[in-house]
């Protein structure tokens, strides 16, 4: 065995043990590589029939919804003990397929394990409303049905984490799933399938395309998308495709969920804990290699404070381990593939070209796969490309002088994910969280912009979409809202007052 086809043999060891047939390779299908060291795990074979897709989705939906939640809920809790059972074989192919830490991707399993116990409890909490209303004998309430089949769209850099977000609560709502992973990361989409499987079997009387895997390319998301047999499209990816994706079901009058970009900030002010700022911006900043939707992309830093940090993060930098993220110690894989190289060479380019500095890193790594060393760059301004998100480990660095003008510099993107401030001041705090504060759908203190907890709803405005996952009262989204009136009197008087005898 030659050091090139090292993760693709272990790839299939880890498909064989998970229950994955041989069947689903294929001549002529999609190629799974690992970005490891480039090696081919094998081609995985597109689903022929989009249509027959929708028609299942679509029987399983009526048996389905007539189910009450807690016994909907029941599947996923069986699911969560599959999980738990497999996850450290999930985990590794999380790190073969998308390049992850080891640490990194068995904590995006245990996120499926922990969306699992979220969603359970959900199952027996789903509520409505009492409203008073203004007729004599009569009861007002709202309710959330069932809603239908769920397109969940998924990228590379959270392979199965997403889709269990998505699928966990469609499921306890009463709604079928169809995944459609990225066509870079279809091989632990297949793995997460067949442990669902298990735990369907254990169910029992689940229907069949309850839970349906399309592997396809961009053409495959586009006519799901169109189906308007599919009232919700959750979809995570660029704001170009949410874009396209946006208008292809508004075209139908459907829904759809969109989480896209991040161009995440962090404030730091002369009052911050600089030793705790360093961590969560070593972290944040360069972790998943910067391929993350809530990575930390600009670093807005008091001109006091910002030659003094700047140094200590450049001795953190030169420090940071970059290899095979299977080897002990190492905190930065590779990227997922060349074109995301590229677009780390362009941006670093463009940022020189814009009177940036490049501090540190920025160069490749000699080595099968695609690395890079993570780049700081100092910035005279904000940019043209510090406004744009370059998905690959790059920390633009920009000084200020007054709050105002910190969370003014935080807000000037077209993005809105995640951002945070760095502060011991009470009122900088809270004013970084108020109305007139971070625009963003997270917001941050002292801790950095990236790692959200499962509990909270997650998303963001602007460019990032508007869309809200797992926590809080996030599945609202996969439901339809019912307002239902009850006249148990006898008399029959019409809202505001209106007289209408015959």
């Amino acid at each position: 065995m030659t050091a090139l086809d090292t993760a693709a043999a272990e790839s299939r060891d880890i498909l064989t043990r998970l229950g994955v047939p041989a069947s689903v390779w294929s001549s002529d299908g999609f190629e799974a590589r690992s970005p490891i060291d480039g090696s081919v795990a094998g081609r995985v074979a597109e689903t022929p029939d989009l249509d027959a897709v929708a028609d299942r989705a679509v029987a399983a939906f009526h048996p389905w919804k007539r189910l009450p939640a807690p016994r909907r809920g029941e599947l996923v809790r069986l699911l969560g003990e599959e999980l738990r059972a497999s996850r450290d074989d999930l985990a590794r192919l999380v790190t073969l397929e998308a390049g992850k830490i080891v640490s990194e991707g068995l904590g995006e399993v245990q996120e499926m394990i922990d969306i699992c116990d979220f969603a359970v409890g959900l199952s027996r909490q789903i509520y409505g409303l009492t409203i008073a209303s203004e007729r004599p004998g009569h009861h007002m309430r709202e309710t959330y049905q069932p809603l239908g089949p769920v397109l969940v769209i998924s990228a590379f850099n959270f392979p199965v984490a997403v889709w269990a977000w998505n699928a966990c609560l469609a499921l306890v709502c009463g709604d079928p799933v169809i995944w459609k992973p990225s066509e870079k990361t279809p091989l632990t989409a297949l793995a997460t399938h067949a442990i669902l499987d298990r735990a369907l079997a254990r169910f029992g009387d689940a229907p069949a395309g309850l839970s349906q895997l399309v592997i396809g390319g961009r053409e495959a998301g586009e006519a799901l998308a169109a189906d308007p047999r599919i009232p919700l499209v959750s979809a995570t990816g660029s704001t170009r495709m949410g874009r396209a994706v946006a208008q292809t079901v508004a075209a139908r009058l459907g829904r759809s969920l969109l989480e896209l970009g991040g161009n995440n900030a962090m404030v730091v002010t002369p009052s911050a804990d600089l030793d705790m700022a360093v961590r969560a911006i070593a972290f944040s900043a360069v972790g998943t290699a910067g391929q993350r939707c809530t990575t930390l992309r600009r670093l807005l830093v008091h001109e006091s404070i910002a030659d003094g940090l700047i140094a200590r993060l450049k001795a953190a930098y030169e420090t940071l381990p970059v290899g095979d993220p299977r080897g002990d110690g190492i905190l930065i894989g590779p990227l997922i593939d060349e074109a995301s190289a590229h677009g780390f060479d362009t941006a670093l380019a463009q940022a020189v070209e814009q009177g940036g500095r490049i501090v540190v890193g920025g160069d490749r790594v000699d080595r099968d796969g695609v690395y890079v060393r993570p780049a700081i760059v100092r910035m005279p301004s904000q940019t043209a490309v510090v406004e744009h998100e370059t998905f690959a480990p790059i920390l633009y660095v920009l000084t200020w002088s007054d709050f105002d003008e910190a969370v003014a510099m935080q807000n000037a993107v077209p993005q809105g994910l995640s951002s945070c401030v760095f502060t011991d001041s009470v009122r900088e705090a809270e004013a970084f969280l108020s109305a007139w504060g971070s625009d963003c759908g997270i917001a941050n203190v002292n801790i950095g912009p990236s790692g959200a907890e499962i509990g909270g709803a997650f998303g963001g405005e602007k460019d990032t979409g508007g869309g809200r996952e797992s926590g809080s009262d996030a599945w609202k989204a996969y439901m339809r809202r019912q307002t239902q009136t009850v006249n148990f009197s006898r008399e029959l008087p019409l809202a505001q007052g209106v007289k209408f005898d015959v």
